[in-house]
């Protein structure tokens, strides 16, 4: 505990702390009254999805005597993943009403809403929530819980603000960093259309093959559930594993041991490129080394010695590729998209020498992207340390 802090229980700042509203689907209307949902609540951030809004009508508001939200309520989600994010409510230049999954927080003046929401994306909230959340097929934290059982820190209101804007300040450096990425990919993407034009029109007439006859082999993971173990080195990865070119391990990334491993061995090499194929279509990464058990979610291409790898990623990358997958997918809950499409996959192909001229572009690119990574990844050591210094 930080001394001149206090410590109170969530029930004991909040001047209101209420449920959403029960809304059925036959609730739900065209416009009207916006209805958020837990799905909008991002860990410390509103997510705006536009093009999926649900409303109801002013004569279900009326009849179900729901409670209107404002900008500044602060609404955490009961639900996963992970229980209790919560964010406070932007402007959204329409009434609105939230789901009975969220909760709405309105503080007494001793808490400042924005510290409290920077408080619950830490691992001490984070860790507290869960401890108390209950249910076995999902779980979820009630709202008696969040007041009774969850205790904040309560500062000073002059110290919270200034931890709020130190926060506010590392995570703006942040974002403008992962700006600076999306503009290098951007940058990669155009120096991709100047060179070869659009795939779809090939209006250079690059002569066109299938994906398949480009590779020695594409396939996918394991179709079913290995063994795991606790630590190895050893990793079952899926397409959720794919980031902007690499296999990234997370918390959820399951272990397995090296026998384990070597049952469900797949040779990958310098020339492969990973695909994801399963749920989020066309995530990407090169393998690069990686101990690794691939799941069905994921799909390896292993490229033949006569293609560039690097050309082969940008047109998977592409919005070429995402319009033939979307074409190409099947499942109406998780979208899939068989190997058979990925092997027939139309490629525009210029010759090697251009596929290489290209790829020498790129690498200055990434070079650019790998220092901007670099010190993006400072700033959020730094942001780590911040919020451990607070809240650890």
């Amino acid at each position: 505990m930080k001394e001149g802090w206090e410590y109170k229980k969530l029930g004991e700042v909040c001047e209101m702390i209420s449920d959403g509203d029960w809304i059925e689907s036959k609730d739900q209307s065209l416009k009207g009254i916006r209805l958020v949902q837990t799905g909008n609540i991002g860990l410390g951030c509103f997510i705006d999805k536009c093009d999926k809004k649900k409303y109801i009508s002013t004569e279900t508001f009326e009849r179900l005597k729901c409670t209107e939200i404002y900008e500044g309520d602060c609404l955490v989600s009961r639900l996963p993943d992970p229980i209790g994010r919560a964010c406070l409510l932007p402007n959204l230049l329409e009434r609105a009403i939230t789901a009975v999954d969220c909760s709405i927080l309105r503080f007494v003046k001793v808490l400042n809403p924005a510290f409290f929401v920077k408080y619950t994306m830490s691992n001490t909230y984070l860790k507290e929530v869960g401890k108390f959340a209950t249910g076995t097929t999902r779980k979820r934290i009630s709202r008696k819980n969040l007041q009774e059982k969850i205790v904040v820190p309560v500062p000073p209101l002059a110290e919270q603000q200034v931890i709020v804007e130190e926060l506010d300040l590392l995570n703006a450096i942040i974002d403008k960093k992962k700006e600076e990425l999306e503009e290098l990919d951007k940058l990669a993407q155009s120096v991709f259309y100047d060179m070869f034009g659009d795939p779809v029109e090939n209006e250079k007439g690059w002569e066109v093959k299938k994906l398949g006859d480009l590779a020695s082999k594409i396939g996918d993971g394991l179709h079913g559930t290995p063994s795991y173990v606790e630590s190895s080195g050893y990793y079952f990865v899926n397409g959720n594993n794919l980031e902007q070119g690499s296999v990234v391990y997370n918390k959820k990334t399951k272990q397995v041991s090296k026998e384990e491993f070597e049952k469900y061995y797949i040779e990958f090499g310098k020339q492969t490129i990973f695909v994801s194929i399963n749920g989020t279509i066309g995530k990407l990464a090169y393998y690069k080394g990686e101990q690794i058990i691939l799941g069905k979610s994921a799909c390896y291409i292993n490229l033949k010695a006569n293609v560039n790898k690097v050309f082969v990623y940008n047109i998977l990358a592409s919005d070429y590729f995402k319009k033939y997958a979307m074409g190409e997918k099947t499942g109406s809950t998780i979208s899939n998209v068989s190997l058979k499409s990925i092997r027939h996959f139309p490629v525009p192909l210029p010759p090697l020498p251009l596929q290489q001229q290209f790829a020498a572009r790129i690498s200055a690119i990434e070079q650019m992207k790998e220092k901007v990574s670099a010190s993006m990844a400072e700033v959020q050591t730094l942001l780590a340390a911040t919020m451990d210094k607070y809240f650890g």
